[in-house]
């Protein structure tokens, strides 16, 4: 590697939310003449108890036309109601209003991947990660082609 003098080169566990941010920035400048849509968007759906604590909810984000969701946690003792099901789809419905035409996610094999198809996921690839374990990627078509 080939730096400039006085440029080092380091390697931190926790970077700060500056740092993290400057990369974001840089690689959304980058990206913007790419793509039709380059605005990046938090978005979450949550269930809420009356004292305010979460206790559902989906965090994802949207970007490039795509909806990308993060995390997706149901309570144990609210599981099988609906409530997944309904939060995936308040997101979709929120991504479409926001013009994107897919969705991205990842489970792992030990959380619920029999999950997803259910809704139209379609799984497109799988790793071994962690070990004795798979990391399982699907995506969705949020509107029709053409």
């Amino acid at each position: 590697m080939d730096l400039p003098p006085g440029w080092h080169l380091s390697i931190e566990d926790r970077p700060s939310p500056a740092a993290r941010n400057r990369l974001g920035r840089e690689l959304g400048k980058h990206n913007r003449p790419h793509l039709h849509n380059p605005k990046w968007q938090w978005l979450g759906v949550f269930v809420r108890e009356p004292d305010g604590n979460i206790a559902a909810g989906l965090a994802g984000s949207t970007y490039g036309d795509w909806l990308f969701v993060h995390d997706l946690w149901v309570r144990a003792d609210l599981r099988r109601r609906g409530i997944g099901q309904e939060l995936l789809r308040l997101a979709e419905v929120r991504a479409r209003e926001r013009g994107c035409h897919s969705a991205w996610l990842d489970t792992f094999s030990f959380q619920a991947p029999e999950f997803y198809p259910k809704f139209g996921y379609r799984e497109f690839g799988r790793l071994d990660y962690p070990p004795d374990q798979q990391r399982i990627f699907f995506q969705k078509r949020l509107i029709p082609e053409g």
